[in-house]
């Protein structure tokens, strides 16, 4: 097991159960307990959670706890709906176009145009299973360590995306500000950083309650580099025009 993946594991227990100690983890990954001491502390670094005697707890500053597979792929909320019909109208005939693997991606899969050929480009594996009957797409499925929720974004699907270039990039984050984009994990931040250098047009999916809102892990990209910003007609007006202010184009779509 990767340390990244073993950290991850630690971090789902620290939020899980309120409280971990570093003799259990070394006993349960099989490991010294000196190196769970220094993914303790590399954690606490990226504030993801607070040493302890012994052990640690959870940082109630830190990320969110990842969605479990039923509810990112159960049935989407009225806004979702609303964005994700009006980013698939944008696709177009010989594309190549990223799909992730968050609930508003799978929203998206319902609106797919179905009478034109163009190519999806995904890391989740839930995805590209429910699109691999379409006729008119072709799927490229990038590799690397699979999690729970059925994605890929480790160090081998940031290093596989690198080789493509591709049209349009659907992307999505926790939250979205005048900082740019933002997300609750560091390897996910530096997937999604690589998916949007390597797009020629990045349009960005975001809820209402995402506007104006930082999370731990920024991608360190300038808001500039969102082409598109689609969200739901709940948006606060005030913060639509900080991102009008800075160039975004922003579509206001109803449900």
């Amino acid at each position: 097991m990767f340390s990244e993946e073993r950290r991850e594991k630690i971090l789902e227990k620290v939020v899980d159960n309120g409280r971990v100690m570093a003799k259990d983890l070394a006993d349960e990954f099989h490991v010294s307990i000196d190196s769970i001491r220094r993914d303790l502390s590399i954690m606490e670094e990226e504030g993801l959670l607070k040493r302890t005697h012994g052990g640690a707890i959870p940082n109630p500053k830190a990320r969110n706890k990842p969605q479990m597979p039923e509810e990112r792929y159960g049935k989407a909320n009225p806004g979702q709906k609303a964005i994700a019909r009006s980013a698939a109208g944008l696709i177009n005939e010989g594309e190549t176009v990223f799909i992730g693997g968050a609930s508003i991606h799978n929203a998206m899969l319902e609106y797919l145009p179905r009478n034109i050929p163009y190519t999806v480009v995904t890391n989740s594996v839930e995805v590209a299973y429910r699109i691999k009957e379409y006729a008119n797409i072709e799927t490229l499925l990038i590799g690397g360590m699979m999690k729970g929720s059925g994605n890929i974004t480790d160090s081998i699907a940031n290093e596989f995306t690198k080789q493509f270039t591709v049209d349009v990039n659907f992307a999505t984050a926790g939250g979205i500000s005048a900082r740019g984009l933002s997300t609750s994990t560091p390897e996910v931040a530096v997937f999604l950083k690589t998916v949007m250098t390597r797009s020629k047009k990045n349009i960005a999916l975001m809820e209402h309650q995402k506007l104006g809102v930082d999370l731990f892990a920024g991608l360190d990209l300038p808001l500039s580099k969102v082409d598109l910003l689609i969200t739901n007609d709940e948006s606060d007006r005030e913060k639509v025009e900080v991102f009008e202010s800075a160039g975004v184009k922003v579509c206001m779509v109803s449900e």
